[in-house]
């Protein structure tokens, strides 16, 4: 029998995507040494980025898999190790860049990722479980997509996400948990059980800058932030941090709500931003005869859209209406977002039209040099 060549054996291995930092292990420097007996045993040595990987078993069974499938391999075996600090500092320029300032990625004139700020005038009206879906639903279309749960008193998203895992740390890098293709970072990942955060303004800014600068999320084409409700001082260090983020408002029907939402999106012509758009959760039920119940009225979003429109003198259209739905509840309960879950029903149609909205604006290429030269 003979032995599959190492060529054959790296082949397979780059096959192999890094659980956290979504490349190939080839890539990220992470195979030490492959060799191939004729015997038909396989022998791989993995370097884990640290001692305590929490997907070292991730790791061992996706590399099993990539070589066993090698025509006359019989056996693998993988044998992990740890980076020194030296080839953690390969990895992490590989992933950053020689650079050595500290900054925010998404500030960075090259690049393209649109960044989206989900807010709210009041809690309660969905912004969490509109946040998760849209970003789940943007991934299963093949964008790459993160999410910053920048609710650092209220987070929600990792129990949405069904996320249970910390982030990894290698040195000051943080390597967001994904879930669902979609790379996530809450402060809900550092407290212990359901400890209450109580810090002042400084340090909410403090843990946002940190979530941006220090968070490897990679080339996303798209970052949701789920706000906490109103205009505190999250919105305004999102303003600061982020000056290129659209906010996308979310209202429920009535029109006491749509008050109170306008102020959410009105912040837009204080800090310079842009509106994205209205979306209105909660529009209707469904009755079992196949009627609807307006619950919470009707008009709420038209009503917030336009007077947007003209507060902020330019079209935000409403992106669409989002009816009640039980299995959007269990969804979020489950971690398991309702466009994955039930992607059939009512609410997840809904959700799903909005994000193939999204998914459609193209990443800006507006005043960025194209290395072009003309003849």
């Amino acid at each position: 029998m003979t032995a599959p060549s190492e060529s054959a054996l790296l082949a397979a291995l780059a096959t192999v995507i890094d659980p956290e930092l979504r490349r190939p292990i080839t890539d990220l420097g992470m195979v030490a040494s492959v060799e191939a007996f004729e015997n038909g045993a396989v022998t791989a040595g993995i370097r884990l980025t640290i001692a305590g990987c929490p997907l070292r078993e991730t790791i061992t069974a996706d590399v099993t898999a990539a070589l066993s499938q090698l025509h006359g391999v019989t056996d693998v075996r993988v044998e992990l190790s740890v980076m020194t600090p030296e080839q953690r500092a390969e990895l992490k320029e590989r992933l950053k860049g020689s650079t050595p300032e500290r900054g925010i990625p998404f500030n960075a004139e090259d690049s393209l990722t649109r960044v989206y700020a989900v807010a709210s005038g009041k809690g309660g009206v969905g912004k969490s479980s509109i946040t998760v879906n849209l970003a789940c639903a943007l991934a299963a279309q093949g964008l790459r997509v993160g999410i910053v749960d920048a609710d650092i008193y209220g987070f929600s998203v990792p129990g949405l996400m069904g996320i249970t895992q910390a982030p990894t740390r290698v040195d000051e890098m943080i390597l967001p948990p994904v879930a669902h293709g979609v790379k996530t970072i809450s402060i809900g990942m550092f407290v212990a059980g359901n400890q209450p955060v109580a810090w002042r303004g400084p340090m909410l800014h403090r843990a946002l800058e940190q979530f941006l600068a220090d968070v490897y999320f990679g080339d996303l084409d798209i970052l949701l932030l789920d706000l906490p409700p109103g205009t505190g001082d999250v919105a305004i260090s999102v303003a600061q941090l982020l000056p290129k983020a659209e906010i996308l408002v979310v209202t429920t029907p009535q029109a006491a709500a749509a008050d109170v939402a306008e102020r959410a999106g009105a912040i837009a012509v204080q800090t310079g931003q842009k509106v994205a758009g209205v979306i209105e959760n909660m529009s209707f039920l469904t009755l079992p005869d196949g009627s609807t119940m307006e619950l919470f009225g009707s008009g709420g979003g038209k009503i917030l859209s336009k007077r947007l429109s003209q507060t902020v003198n330019a079209p935000v259209e409403l992106l669409g209406q989002i009816p009640l739905d039980v299995s959007l509840r269990e969804g979020g309960d489950a971690g398991l977002p309702i466009v994955l879950s039930n992607p059939e029903s009512p609410a997840a149609a809904a959700l799903l039209a909005i994000a193939g909205k999204l998914a459609v604006r193209p990443r800006g290429l507006v005043g960025r040099q194209l290395g072009v030269t003309p003849k």
